[in-house]
């Protein structure tokens, strides 16, 4: 199964350097997940040669700017371009507010429904659920009312014994059903228990979107043990008061809280526009966390 994000943007309040606000788009099984979508989001998508009108459900972590800004024009597009299909978007609820006054004003009917439903900032809650994954919120603690997002995989099946469908010829219809743990009769009457013809199913994966917030800790249980964390880090360590007052994270603190949480990796973001050169912040978060990324723009990481 497929499981990875795509970064599409990873400035802070503004784009710099090349850099574009904040976007991120999230492969499940081949069914597509933007989280944020910051000014310009669709640029990426064409610049990068990802298909917007695969996308099926957005999820808006606040309604600061460069979370949210490009939402519009992508809805715009996609509507310009037949869309039918609905789209599922889960944000805070002044968002649909938003959304429906730029259409309103442009007298803009779109040729899809929206699906819209508003996220709590208070509480953490399950969203979203379909075969492949399921969709958590949680607090974060920013300026505004702010989410993170858990993404988790699904339980698989088990996984079948190759070498046993041919010695004990199993049909291929029987397969799913070994799988959901049906014992399996030979040609001589022998049975197979679906233990002994399986092995386990890989563990589900998870991913945490930790978009703008403060190092207060809170969330700390949400994102434990997750294989990838996203984390902002909008400044370096030096700039600490600065991140406190504007309730971001430094580098820093990005990977003192991957290594309380536990997580496997830890990708950073949400960089600041006073930095040109990111490998300090990278630097930083790797001297107490080892496995940091940066969340360089175009680049996919496996989950």
């Amino acid at each position: 199964m497929k499981f990875e994000v795509t970064i599409l943007g990873s400035s802070s309040s503004t784009p710099i350097f090349n850099r574009n606000p904040s976007a991120q788009l999230l492969n499940v099984n081949e069914k597509f997940m933007l989280i944020d979508c910051g000014e310009a989001t669709q640029n990426q998508l064409l610049h990068f040669g990802l298909k917007a009108n695969r996308i099926d459900q957005i999820f808006i972590s606040h309604l600061h700017g460069d979370h949210y800004l490009g939402l519009v024009g992508l809805l715009s597009s996609l509507h310009l371009n037949g869309r039918t299909k609905p789209m599922d978007i889960f944000g805070p609820a002044d968002l649909l507010e938003i959304i429906d006054l730029q259409f309103k004003l442009s007298q803009t009917v779109l040729k899809y429904p929206i699906n819209f439903k508003a996220t709590n900032s208070e509480k953490p809650e399950m969203i979203f659920e379909s075969w492949d994954v399921h969709v958590e919120t949680f607090p974060l603690d920013h300026r505004i009312p702010c989410t993170g997002f858990k993404f988790t995989e699904k339980q698989r099946l088990r996984k079948i014994i190759k070498e046993k469908i041919e010695e004990l010829s199993i049909p291929t219809d029987m397969i799913p059903l070994i799988k959901k743990g049906q014992s399996f009769t030979d040609k001589k009457g022998i049975i197979h228990a679906a233990e002994e013809l399986t092995t386990d199913a890989d563990q589900p994966k998870v991913y945490a979107y930790c978009s703008d917030t403060v190092c207060s800790w809170k969330y700390i249980d949400h994102i434990a043990n997750a294989d990838l964390l996203y984390h902002e880090a909008t400044f370096m360590n030096d700039m600490l008061a600065r991140a406190e007052e504007t309730f971001h994270t430094t580098a820093l603190q990005a990977g003192e809280i991957a290594l309380k949480a536990n997580v496997k990796k830890l990708l950073i973001g949400h960089f600041s526009a006073r930095y040109r050169d990111l490998e300090p912040l990278l630097e930083e978060a790797s001297s107490i966390f080892t496995e940091t990324s940066l969340a360089i723009e175009g680049k996919t990481f496996e989950i």
